[in-house]
């Protein structure tokens, strides 16, 4: 996305040319841009799990690491050939790309713009590899708008490539035949693992999903994962669809394996009983909120073991809310799962030494790591809040749908904004402390400066985008004289509330053109914030984990 004057363009750091003036880095330029990623050790205590759970545990990460090389053929065609070339360049130079292309699942900078870093590679497919090469985003609309309606869900849904067909039209191919070799292998580790377990629900939902690796029907184990009740706490699968530019209709492969953190998790069990209070007073028509939701709703705090996938690529994930599938979230609800350790790690590296060049002193004391784990849980918690399925035109069809590639982005921003409103909802009725509301909203103007430095290519980025220019607008954030940023509690409240709105609004309607026209006016950098970023020199963005603990597990099989 671009914006009108370069001073609105998206800056990642200020330590990093942007790829327009430096070509293809160089070694130094490449140790620069590595260095965005603070490396750290994750590690979780596994030592309270009995030897046969240990063992079942070992066995998810095996199959988890497979998913990464399935990731990486979703991204781009290519991705397999350059590995193996990188792999057998043994200079500091190939070292250093080789060390890049990991981090970033592919040879394009997630940061900055998707620039190449590779010499020989082209831009990156907004496609990605889930439709045909040589196809256009219009060719592949109008095929799929002609298709009968049976077919076309199937091609529309998450777990189908489009590829060309024998008679040179286009076809949709299950991912259990496009992935199979890798499939049959991870589903073949997760049943030895579902044999090694003894805690019920977990295995249930081993079986379940190695199933579903083979038969691409992925709704029983879905509701298998719902029900998951154990101590060792695995996300595998295809789930997110932020890699499908074109349309966001496509689900890549990732997979967190983490063990429980208990006394965390009952802490927090009590915000699920909120959610239909919430949802019955969004700051929408009411005709748009749902009178029911899902049945579930559970909330998991865990420490995280392992992941690959799109589960670590670039900026890591510091909670998530699944399933997508909106057949099961109307069944069920969605579960929020809270990843502390890497959460912790983030806001050591990164959100504490940014608070100190974008905050004022005086408001450096209410950045709390509470503060940041609430608004996650939050946020991930009103993911589920709101419209789902829809009707447009008399028409049912869902919110991903009509919104497409603008779906990504503008759902962050609603799980954003919408999370703070439903902080002060909570803190209104005293179910939370009010004395936390000046952490909430402070911790979540640093916060911005943070997910801000993702970039645009990323959902997260370009949604906070959104939102920190509207609520500069409407006075609930404002820019000292020395650059600093600070919030007016005054103003604050009905600012995220009507931005809150809006965007419920715009989902409730299907509204593609309006959503379109938000991002692209609004889903920018100003002149005030990129200032920011330029004194955040020697900040790094994100986190690179080390899994040490998963290491240690392989190691000693």
């Amino acid at each position: 996305m671009k914006a009108r004057p370069v001073a609105l363009a998206f800056v990642a750091s200020a330590t990093v040319a942007t790829a327009e003036s430096r070509g293809v880095p160089d070694l130094a330029q490449l140790r620069s841009m590595t260095a965005r990623f603070a490396p750290v050790e994750i590690t979780a205590d596994v030592s309270a799990l009995p030897h046969n759970e240990r063992q079942a545990l070992t066995r998810m990460i095996e199959a988890s690491r497979i998913l990464d090389s399935l990731f990486l053929r979703q991204v781009w065609a290519g991705n397999d050939s350059l590995l193996l070339r990188l792999l057998e360049d043994d200079s500091p130079l190939g070292h250093a790309r080789l060390h890049y292309f990991m981090i970033n699942k592919g040879p394009w900078d997630r940061l900055d713009h998707d620039a190449p870093f590779i010499p020989g590679v082209g831009p990156k497919p907004a496609a990605a590899n889930f439709y045909p090469a040589g196809s256009t985003r219009d060719e592949v609309d109008a095929w799929l708008r002609g298709l009968p309606e049976a077919d076309r869900a199937a091609a529309t849904g998450f777990f189908t490539t489009i590829r060309r067909a024998p008679g040179g039209g286009f076809a949709f191919v299950p991912y259990s035949l496009e992935y199979q070799g890798e499939l049959q292998r991870s589903a073949d580790l997760l049943r030895e693992a579902a044999g090694l377990t003894k805690q019920a629900t977990l295995k249930a939902f081993l079986d379940e999903r190695a199933s579903a690796f083979l038969s691409n029907d992925y709704y029983a184990s879905d509701v298998a994962w719902m029900r998951l009740d154990a101590s060792i706490e695995p996300t595998i699968g295809p789930y997110e669809t932020y890699e499908d530019g074109w349309f966001n209709y496509k689900a890549a492969f990732e997979a967190y394996v983490a063990v429980r953190d208990d006394s965390e998790t009952a802490r927090l069990a009590r915000f699920s009983s909120e959610l239909q209070g919430l949802e019955d007073h969004l700051p929408i028509d009411p005709r748009y909120r749902r009178a029911k939701l899902g049945g579930l709703s559970p909330i998991r705090v865990v420490n995280v073991v392992f992941s690959s996938g799109d589960g670590n690529r670039g900026v890591q994930t510091a909670a998530y809310n699944l399933p997508n599938d909106e057949r099961v979230v109307e069944k069920t609800g969605s579960k929020r799962v809270m990843l502390r350790n890497i959460q912790e790690a983030k806001f050591k590296a990164t959100l504490v030494p940014i608070a100190k060049v974008a905050l004022p002193p005086s408001e450096q004391a209410d950045v709390s790591f509470d503060a940041f784990f609430t608004h996650i849980l939050m946020h991930e918690l009103t993911h589920g809040l709101g419209p789902q399925g829809i009707t447009v035109n008399g028409r049912a069809t869902t919110v991903r749908h009509e919104l497409k590639e603008a779906n990504a982005a503008l759902e962050e921003a609603k799980a954003d904004v919408t999370g703070l409103w439903a902080l002060q909802q909570l803190m209104d009725k005293g179910v939370l402390d009010k004395r936390q509301e000046r952490a909430f909203y402070t911790t979540f103007l640093a916060s911005a400066f943070r997910t801000l430095r993702f970039g645009p290519s990323d959902a997260h980025g370009k949604g906070m985008a959104l939102q920190i220019n509207a609520l500069l607008d409407a006075g609930g954030f404002k820019v000292n004289p020395d650059g600093t940023f600070v919030v007016d509690f005054a103003k604050v409240k009905p600012a995220v509330a009507a931005l809150a709105g809006e965007i419920l609004t715009v989902q409730a309607t299907g509204d593609y053109a309006k959503a379109k026209e938000m991002l692209a006016t609004r889903a920018v950098v100003r002149p005030e914030v990129q200032r920011v970023f330029d004194r955040l020199t020697g900040v790094p963005v994100d986190i690179e984990p080390r899994f040490s603990t998963a290491e240690e597990l392989t190691a000693a099989r």
